[in-house]
């Protein structure tokens, strides 16, 4: 693989810069039109590990610019690299369609905001944390891309913790908010892979 190196290291350089785009616009959505939260689940917690997540990618950017971590280096077969190519744009594909279907409903904390409603069309008609899906393919995708034992699965390393933490939180405060249509949709969705049979 030493030949491909550069390559998938740089097609995922590219990916971050499209993940920093898609986050960033919303963000300043999110920013740009305030609404008081209804119900807020926010910990301590969820600060500490919505920072730590920053290391999922700035241990690559290390990797990639120095020779800091070059002792945890390993090789990955050039088709296993083509796969993770693909589970990154996978990854990428799913947190872009999650924004622009959540759209004014995103917050970056565990909260209801005003005026929010139920989103259950497109991907959410099928998973019901899609942008956590989103990230875990992403993490999945890394140790494929970044051939360092220590970059490579980081993303992984903060982003399942988040994971474990804070979606059986949404679960609870989405159902409390919006009661049966919650349920009844819940029935029919799984958490971060689709369910094989839909609705009774």
């Amino acid at each position: 693989l030493p030949m491909f190196d550069n390559l998938f290291e740089v097609l995922w350089l590219g990916g971050l810069v499209v993940g920093f785009a898609v986050r960033s616009r919303h963000g300043r959505r999110y920013r740009r039109e305030p609404r008081a939260a209804l119900q807020s689940k926010e910990t301590p917690l969820d600060r500490i590990l919505t920072v730590s997540g920053s290391f999922g990618f700035l241990l690559p950017l290390v990797h990639i610019f120095s020779p800091w971590l070059v002792f945890a280096d390993y090789q990955i077969p050039v088709w296993a690299a083509w796969i993770g190519v693909a589970i990154y744009a996978a990854g990428l594909w799913l947190l872009w369609r999650s924004h622009v279907e959540l759209g004014a409903n995103w917050s970056p904390w565990v909260e209801i905001r005003e005026s929010q409603g139920l989103v259950t069309r497109g991907v959410y008609g099928h998973i019901r944390h899609p942008m956590y899906a989103a990230h875990v393919l992403w993490g999945l995708a890394q140790p494929l891309l970044i051939a360092n034992w220590i970059a490579g699965f980081a993303m992984l390393a903060v982003v399942l913790p988040v994971v474990a933490y804070r979606v059986p939180r949404e679960e609870r405060m989405l159902l409390s908010h919006f009661g049966d249509a919650h349920r009844a949709y819940a029935e029919g969705t799984g958490r971060l892979i689709p369910r094989l049979r839909g609705r009774s």
